[in-house]
């Protein structure tokens, strides 16, 4: 006797014993049979004329549940805040920046006490000077290892020294700046701040402390002197350290010793030397290390063989082989106008020329 789910007759021939069958396992629960697409008609509905045996249900709308259009919202409020702190804070600093300072410069001619001495080999002035054991050109600019501060790595360290020798190289080294027919080199590096008074200082150069293009840079008076030798020697060095927590200092105290000869000169004509002390003082904030840029903010020159009497704010006017000072000295100067630069004058010491 079959027990009370086992049909009447008994189990079919060649069925499973105990009922079973193979679609046994298959469960059809309650959402697969909201999910189908075709719906069996009731009794009733088939009863109808032109009823169809099924009918296409319509698609279920799978809409964003509400959790998930607030975890969508709160992850687009939350990109959309680190795009708007990495644009306003690049460095997650809250530090303000600070307005950039204009230059604060001074030229200073050295006169020479008698003739320049001069040669035809302009390495033989070379050995014979105090430059003999100088390094020639970015080589005479060595980097100081570097370390980082109290609130700057390393690196950015490094940047800032790399950047003042850049300065010290396109303003000091370039041919095409020492003979004046170019400004570009020098201009790129400097932070934005400053780009108004460099270009004052090149179109209407005045000796007021703040627009001397000798004290940006090093050029000679074209009509006057070029390089008789383009090694030029160098010697000095490079300090940094951390002015303020937002700002890196960068002291640079050089020496370039130049071989000069009359412009257009052959060859073989006698070759003097033109030495530059030039000590100056960058500062770099944090967008400046990110742009390779410096401040430049204070220039101090002293250069010679020159005269008092010639004005070196625009260019410098060498002295060269066999020439002497011109008499006189800088016009006076006025202690009440505040635009009025104190004139200086210094005298070359007969230590610093070549032995010839």
């Amino acid at each position: 006797m079959g027990g009370p789910g086992d049909p009447p007759e008994g189990t079919p021939e060649g069925a499973p014993v105990g009922g079973e069958d193979e679609y046994r396992s298959v469960v059809f629960d309650e959402s697969f049979v909201r999910a189908a697409r075709l719906q069996e008609s009731s009794a009733r509905e088939r009863m109808t004329d032109h009823a169809p045996a099924v009918r296409r249900r319509p698609p279920l709308r799978r809409g964003l549940t509400r959790q998930a259009l607030v975890l969508v919202v709160l992850i687009l409020v939350a990109f959309g805040t680190a795009i708007y702190m990495g644009v306003r804070h690049p460095y997650g600093t809250d530090e303000a920046q600070q307005p950039v300072e204009p230059l604060r410069m001074t030229v200073i001619p050295l006169s020479p006490q008698g003739k320049v001495p001069g040669a035809a080999d302009a390495e033989t002035l070379f050995a014979r000077s105090p430059a003999a054991h100088y390094e020639v050109g970015a080589e005479g600019i060595p980097l100081p290892a570097a370390r980082s501060t109290a609130h700057f790595s390393d690196s950015q360290v490094v940047t800032a020294l790399t950047t003042a020798k850049d300065y010290l190289v396109r303003s000091s080294l370039y041919p095409e700046v020492l003979d004046s027919s170019e400004v570009r080199p020098t201009r790129a590096l400097l932070d934005p701040g400053q780009l108004d008074q460099f270009d004052q200082s090149v179109d209407h150069p005045a000796a007021d402390g703040r627009h001397a293009p000798t004290g940006w840079l090093v050029r000679f008076d074209p009509t006057r002197a070029e390089l008789a030798d383009p090694r030029i020697r160098v010697q000095g060095n490079l300090t940094a350290t951390e002015a303020d927590p937002a700002t890196l200092e960068v002291t640079a105290d050089h020496t370039f010793v130049y071989a000069l000869r009359p412009t257009g000169a052959a060859a073989g004509a006698q070759a003097s030397l033109f030495t530059v002390r030039r000590q100056l003082t960058f500062r770099f904030d944090r967008d400046d290390l990110r742009l390779h840029q410096a401040q430049l903010v204070v220039s101090y020159v002293q250069a010679g063989p020159l005269s008092c009497a010639e004005d070196a704010a625009d260019h410098l006017h060498p002295l060269l082989a066999g020439q002497t000072a011109k008499a006189g000295g800088p016009a006076g100067t006025n202690p009440f106008a505040t635009d009025s630069a104190t004139a200086l004058c210094g005298t070359l010491a007969t230590a610093a020329e070549p032995k010839v």
